[in-house]
């Protein structure tokens, strides 16, 4: 107690006599005014140097301010504020120029401002047509800061200067002519002359192909395209667009094929479906040999020509869905009642026959002076009854995917000895553990109607008596009360299924008394206590699904595509169509019918822009939006965004979550570059194409449809 006495005392002097700077540093860091902090620290320090205290909380509070400005710093830099930077890099020199942190901020704004001025010149070389310069000037930015949002935007751009002039996807008016052909075995070559004269195409003719051939033709009133996929077809022949006027014509054999068609490389990441499962559909569908996966990335590439590569992009697109998710409510109750009841009499057991107080031994000649002892009381009435019940609940909820069992444990390990006798070592313990309790497991199956099959598997068992085994290496066992319920069951969407009628029953009947007389039908209770006990134990499931969330099936129109045929899947269809109309849209024109003069623009099934977007990156990363116009249309219209979760990277291309874009026909295409903000983490955004207007050569507007969709993952 004497020592305890002034350490009390120093203890309450030492916190009285805490310095006021410290508080109020406190106070202000708190609030987030670290700077201010760290001042009145700064000044607390020079008038007392030698309190150890101030010293150490300003060392700490002077990092947790460059910690602060260095964590500004990086999101302006995040957002593209380069301006920013400069003044947040004044307050890290005020603060501790020689730290790590100022010098690497220091750095970075060099370098970003060094980019900036190296990148406008690339800018203004691709302008000037210097492609190369400005390739070389782009990689070297990109080299240094890999992330650099502009330099990926001039690289998207030089991308599209340096790539080959895109495969016509559509046709020119003068395929779409009406035209009426009779030929008698009349050579190739002068059919495809007739044809090229009359409708001003040009066609170029492949050394191999034999110009001399018989062609035998009866066609009226259908378009030149149609009447050239119809030669084509009955003579082995293929056709390459070279332009909208110009058609190469080669043997429709696979070296031919090899050496003319134009491929594509086109990489998918999947979002939902197994890499391995995309490459099987892939191959045997499309038979594109040219497939490459990466299981780590998830990632499918192939490479084939583009009627089948967009032949693949359609079926993966069926199989990248979703999986179905379905949450189940569980309750497991158990219900049990224990009732015990004893009546009668209980008459003495004891009685003796001997001399009180004698001792063990009594003689003979004492055994005159021998009494009965009985107990007192003799008989003693018992009338006792007890009753019990008691209920075990186990309500967890269960979030599963489709055809994925989903399990329940709740109860305890029991542990079990076993002793092994091995010669010339000894002997040894292992223990092994028992579960008890009880065991769920639910496999569930999503319909399409949102109803749920379940497989439920329950189990419930309890610990019995422990059973020892003999012998020189003894054992430890437990019997285990078990009891088992398997079903197959159909739920609708929040419908509740209760399954009951385990139950565990045990009666019990015990008699003490009187021998014999104890026994008797009615008088029995007055020679004896009769105990009856009745134990009752009932296991009920209740499970309840929800489902989260089901497949969403696309249209019906698009369940369905042209295939090609079986030696070409992405081959054009020999079909004629009915009055001569084609699905291919005209640069300046509508569908070709039999005596029209000048048909009006229309836009027909294929007229659509194509939307792809980054799916998955990281807080801080960009996100690349890629809009292509293959329609003969010029398209305009605008790209909307949420502006809380992304910001433009390219300066001066945003107002409030808008991007306005232009496209020429056939193959124009525009990429947007965004930064996914810190907002943005652990969310899935979407980026909408809101209108879509196309113009033909007259001026006359009409809306597009869109293909695709820009839904991006955000990670933290």
């Amino acid at each position: 107690m004497k020592l305890a006495l002034p350490l009390i005392c120093t203890a309450l002097l030492l916190a009285g006599c805490v310095h006021p700077a410290l508080r109020d540093a406190d106070a202000l860091a708190r609030r987030g005014d670290h700077e201010a902090a760290l001042r009145l620290l700064d000044e607390a320090t020079r008038q007392a140097p030698g309190d150890l205290a101030l010293r150490s909380e300003l060392a700490r509070q002077r990092e947790r301010t460059l910690l602060t400005l260095a964590s500004q710093a990086e999101t302006a830099r995040a957002l593209g504020q380069i301006d920013a930077l400069a003044p947040l890099l004044q307050r890290m020199q005020a603060v501790d120029a020689d730290a790590p942190r100022t010098r690497g901020l220091a750095l970075a704004l060099s370098r970003a401002r060094a980019h900036e001025s190296k990148l406008r010149e690339a800018q203004a070389q691709l302008q000037a047509g210097q492609l190369d310069a400005a390739r070389a000037g782009m990689q070297q930015v990109l080299a240094e800061d890999p992330g650099q949002p502009q330099a990926l935007a001039l690289q998207q751009q030089l991308r599209q200067r340096y790539s080959p002039p895109p495969v016509p996807s559509a046709l020119a008016a003068a395929y779409q002519k009406p035209v009426s052909l009779e030929f008698r075995d009349a050579p190739l070559r002068t059919v495809f002359e007739a044809m090229g004269r009359g409708a001003g195409v040009n066609f170029v003719f492949d050394k191999e192909v034999r110009g001399d051939a018989k062609v035998t033709l009866y066609l009226k009133d259908v378009t030149l395209d149609e009447a050239m996929r119809v030669i084509l077809a009955t003579q082995q022949l293929e056709r390459k667009l070279l332009n909208d006027r110009s058609v190469l014509i080669y043997p429709a054999t696979a070296a031919k094929q090899r050496e003319h068609q134009e491929l594509v490389t086109r990489s998918f990441y999947l979002n939902n479906a197994d890499v391995k499962q995309a490459q099987a559909l892939v191959r045997m569908m499309a038979k594109t040999r040219d497939v490459f996966i990466d299981e780590r990335l998830n990632l499918l590439v192939a490479r084939d020509t583009p009627e089948v590569i967009a032949m693949v992009e359609q079926l993966i697109a069926g199989l990248d869905l979703p999986e179905p998710e379905v949450m189940l409510d569980v309750e497991v109750l158990e219900v049990s009642t224990d009732r015990t009841a004893e009546l009668g009499l209980q008459p003495a057991s004891d009685a003796q026959y001997a001399q009180p107080g004698a001792p063990a031994l009594v003689p003979w000649s004492s055994r005159g002076s021998f009494t009965t002892l009985v107990t007192n009381p003799i008989v003693t009435a018992r009338l006792k009854g007890s009753a019990g019940a008691s209920n075990t609940l186990a309500s967890p909820k269960l979030r599963a995917r489709n055809r994925e069992k989903a399990r329940v444990q709740i109860g305890d390990k029991v542990p079990v000895f076993t002793s092994t006798s091995t010669a010339n070592v000894g002997v040894s313990t292992a223990v092994t553990y028992l579960d008890v309790g009880i065991k769920l497991e639910v496999e569930p199956t999503v319909q399409l109607d949102n109803e749920v099959v379940m497989k439920v598997n329950l189990e419930v068992s309890t610990l019995g008596t422990k059973e020892s085994s003999g012998g020189p290496q003894p054992a430890t066992a437990y019997r285990i009360g078990s009891r088992n319920a398997s079903t197959s069951l159909r739920l609708r969407d929040g419908e509740t299924q209760v399954l009951a009628g385990l139950i565990k029953a045990e009666d019990g009947k015990g008699i003490s008394g009187v021998p014999y007389l104890s026994e008797a039908p009615l008088l029995g209770r007055l020679f004896g206590v009769h105990t009856d006990n009745r134990s009752k134990t009932e296991i009920v499931l209740l499970i309840t699904p929800h489902v989260l969330r089901n497949l969403s099936l696309p249209d019906a129109s698009r369940s369905i595509l042209a295939s090609g045929v079986d030696a070409n899947p992405g081959a054009e269809g020999a079909r004629l169509r009915p009055a001569a109309q084609v699905a291919v849209p005209m640069a300046g024109g509508g569908l070709a019918t039999p005596g029209s003069s000048a048909p009006r623009p229309a836009a027909s099934l294929n007229d659509a822009l194509r939307l792809s977007a980054t799916g998955e990156v990281v807080v801080g990363d960009i996100v690349s939006v890629t809009i292509i116009n293959p329609t003969p249309y010029a398209a305009e219209g605008e790209l909307t965004y949420d502006p809380s979760l992304f910001a433009a990277a390219q300066a001066g291309t945003s107002s409030a979550g808008r991007l306005s874009f232009k496209l020429g026909p056939r193959g124009g295409q525009q990429v947007f570059a965004l930064r996914a903000l810190p907002a943005a983490g652990g969310r899935t955004a979407e980026i909408i194409l809101a209108s879509a207007v196309g113009r033909d050569e007259q001026g006359s507007s009409m809306p597009l449809r869109i293909e695709g969709q820009a839904r991006v993952l955000i990670e933290k």
